[in-house]
């Protein structure tokens, strides 16, 4: 019979596939995991498939000229196609065509996986970050974070098990990473990365009043009167979460401060990954999947800074950042052994149309208007074939015509590469069985080695 302290030694997480707890704690999963960590980098508001990974020479031809067939509703009224300004490059031994604003994911392009087939549901950002992020529309359901965290906890007892990084929040803010019903220890943990120190990073990280061993006092107190009140044996599984959750915030203490200073990175590495919130939220990244993090996700900044509706050109400078951090993220986890067992994710909550937008008081007219027909996400690591492309959208790049992926299969194949059949991850709920996928996810087994 296994006691109330050993089940929070041993961490929810590892509670979360039903029967697979073993003995000494260790987890097994439904099928052999190819990944044990998860980085997802989500460039919030809209990254233009057209202007980045999917070259569409029909559109530079027909530039300036009426998308043929019926007007096609968008958020906003759109008018004739618009060419990228962006030239294409054949990259890697794969010959991938790779716009010329990401140059050094460019270079490394051998190792992605590019899906050019996705889509989406809602062309409105608020439900199309929660689908992405969320599996649900609606807020109030789990995070992807969050259910992965649940089914196979952290491997690291002194830090969470999924953290999100944000200068500040992004549109929906918080619902993106909430745990919904599950128990709060799954919460996603954000952290500014906006800040430098590990003290602004991580706020109240450290007790003022009270010395560790006070505090460990603290905690045996707190437990010894858990333990009375539960002495019935009856489950009480918001007394365990709140516990469980004290536990993690005072180890936390520990691992914390060092783990958030990227001032223990050379010189060197730090450009590389660039001096900016996004660059600084990929080194971190690597350095917390480097110390066991199940998830990290990494939003590129506040709000919506890929929602190009006046000018696309305004890519070229978010990928001046986005590019340097990408590149030596994956270069850094390849390098160290990492990247074999991290899936990292590039991708956004929808892509942007072909056709110029023309509606609102715009300033300058050359942006693009919110595209949920069509749009690319790149995967690399942790299982996924290299140089590959997957699906493909029309002549125009406006919709996904071949091997159509909805955001359900993006995430039914992230829990597949960890281990998890996602229609088996489910958590009982207000009368009903949940699970990240809905009733919809399909793996893309064309994509996995």
């Amino acid at each position: 019979m296994m006691t109330r302290r050993q089940m929070l030694g041993c961490g929810f997480g590892s509670l979360g596939l039903a029967g697979t707890l073993q003995a000494g704690g260790a987890v097994t999963t439904h099928h052999a995991a190819k990944a044990k960590h998860v980085i997802f980098l989500f460039l919030n508001g809209g990254l233009s498939q057209v202007d980045t990974f999917d070259p569409k020479p029909e559109l530079t031809r027909r530039d300036g000229q009426p998308l043929p067939g019926p007007k096609v509703k968008t958020d906003s009224a759109t008018g004739n196609l618009m060419r990228s300004p962006y030239e294409f490059r054949k990259c890697g031994q794969s010959g991938i065509e790779v716009s010329e604003i990401f140059p050094r994911v460019g270079s490394l392009i051998d190792h992605f996986a590019v899906i050019r087939s996705c889509y989406a549901d809602n062309g409105n950002h608020g439900p199309s970050l929660m689908l992405m992020n969320t599996g649900h529309q609606l807020a109030g359901r789990p995070s992807m974070g969050s259910w992965i965290s649940y089914g196979l906890g952290t491997e690291n007892r002194n830090l969470p098990g999924f953290i999100a990084l944000c200068p500040g929040y992004p549109v929906m803010g918080p619902r993106l990473w909430s745990s919904g019903f599950l128990p709060n220890p799954h919460q996603g943990t954000y952290v500014p990365n906006s800040e430098k120190t590990p003290e602004k990073l991580v706020q109240f990280i450290r007790n003022e009043k009270l010395t560790v061993p006070e505090q460990e006092s603290q905690l045996r107190l707190l437990d010894r009167l858990n333990q009375i009140y539960l002495g019935d044996g009856k489950a009480q599984p918001k007394i365990a979460s709140a516990v469980e959750s004290m536990e993690v915030a005072f180890r936390m203490q520990m691992e914390a401060p060092t783990a958030f200073d990227v001032d223990k990175e050379t010189p060197e590495t730090r450009t590389r990954y660039g001096d900016t919130d996004f660059g600084r939220g990929c080194l971190l990244a690597r350095r917390l999947v480097e110390r066991g993090v199940r998830m990290v996700q990494v939003y590129f900044g506040n709000s919506q800074p890929w929602d190009s509706h006046e000018d696309i050109r305004s890519h070229k400078g978010l990928a001046r950042e986005a590019d340097p951090a990408i590149a030596s993220l994956i270069e850094d986890l390849k390098s160290r052994g990492l990247l074999d067992q991290t899936l990292v994710i590039v991708g956004s909550e929808f892509g942007r149309t072909p056709m110029i937008q023309s509606a609102g008081q715009l300033r300058v007219n050359q942006g693009r208007d919110h595209n949920v027909f069509g749009f690319t996400t790149l995967l690399a690591g942790g299982g996924i074939k290299g140089g590959i492309t997957y699906g493909n959208t029309d002549e125009f790049g406006l919709r996904a015509v071949e091997k159509r992926v909805h955001p359900h299969d993006l995430q039914a194949t992230v829990l597949h590469q960890l281990g998890i059949d996602h229609t088996r991850l489910t958590y009982r709920y207000s009368g009903r069985d949940f699970r990240l996928t809905d009733v919809g996810g399909l793996v893309l087994r064309d994509v996995i080695t």
